[in-house]
């Protein structure tokens, strides 16, 4: 799936983190198992510090929870 600059512009502006960024996360993201409660816990605390949002301990159980159950939306763009 290759996305437009205006996504990459979009995603910036609302959490002031770079392409570059995003790609490089994407890449290692790539390389681990998303099913993995510790790599999800890995991704999730990284994502926090990188847009300077505090995520709950209930948030990260949540975010788990759905992407473990294939229940994340997968037109992503609409996220945005």
């Amino acid at each position: 799936m290759a996305f437009s600059d205006s996504f990459f512009n979009r995603i910036e502006k609302k959490t002031n983190v770079g392409k570059d960024t995003i790609i490089d996360l994407a890449k290692k993201l790539q390389q681990n198992d998303l099913k993995n409660e510790g790599t999800l816990r890995e991704v999730i605390q990284t994502l926090s510090k990188m847009t300077g949002r505090d995520v709950s301990k209930d948030q990260e159980d949540k975010i788990i929870s759905a992407v473990v159950n294939d229940k994340v939306p997968k037109d992503i763009d609409k996220l945005i």
